[in-house]
């Protein structure tokens, strides 16, 4: 933290102007993987899009969800993905911000419509045992490669902890919580002291990831269905 300066009262005090970094070296930076550009990126940017999202909040969902909500997880994503951002033009990082957090918006109501309706055929068994981890990987949309489910069945438990360690810490409590355990997107919600519709947000980003980390290293167990 920054403390305060004692300066004598017959010293005139003059306060340099601060330059700011001009936004294209920063962006370099932060694709870079500088995390302090990154930061200062959203830093600057943040506050516009979660404005922006908020006026989009419709009433039904207030209670569900809030901008706070979506800009939380936005960042998380922003910043998992921003090596693969392109600075093509003058506001692209605003713009590239913006869209992340509203296809995030968009999503977590998507989940919470569906949840009113949910299939029976997506559900998880809880109990946190290898059918767990099995049912997680139909959830992805992936299938295992290997020729016996039942004799593959601890490989697929060991790759996917090791590419659930790999995650954010966010992502990797409600994939344990509500995918390994089986709670519900509610209860979830009320352990970690956040909305469903955050916790929506949270698990979809992580399965997205896990989709990624899992054709890739992991290929040899799964592929991801056409």
């Amino acid at each position: 933290m920054v403390g305060t300066l004692a300066l004598r009262r017959d010293v005139p005090v003059t306060s340099p102007a601060i330059t700011p970094e001009p936004e294209s070296d920063l962006i370099a930076r932060a694709v870079g993987g500088d995390q302090a550009a990154a930061a200062d990126l959203l830093r600057r940017h943040g506050p516009a899009v979660h404005q922006r999202i908020a006026a989009k909040i419709s009433p039904v969902w207030r209670s569900a969800l809030e901008a706070d909500d979506v800009m939380q997880v936005t960042y998380i994503d922003a910043l998992l993905r921003i090596g693969t951002f392109e600075n093509r033009h003058e506001g692209a990082f605003a713009a590239w911000l913006a869209r992340i957090a509203e296809n995030n918006l968009l999503d977590a109501i998507k989940e919470m419509e569906r949840a009113k309706r949910p299939d029976p055929r997506k559900r998880i068994e809880a109990g946190g045992g290898d059918e767990s981890y099995v049912a997680l990987v139909e959830v992805l949309g992936a299938t295992v490669t290997t020729p016996s489910l039942i004799a593959a069945r601890q490989e697929v438990k060991r790759a996917l902890e090791r590419a659930i360690d790999q995650l954010p810490p966010d992502y990797q409590r409600v994939v344990r919580l509500c995918d390994l355990e089986g709670k519900s997107a509610a209860d979830v919600a009320t352990e970690l002291g956040r909305r469903p519709g955050a916790v929506y947000m949270l698990v979809m980003r992580a399965h997205e990831r896990l989709r990624d980390l899992l054709g890739g290293a992991e290929s040899r167990f799964f592929t991801k269905r056409s």
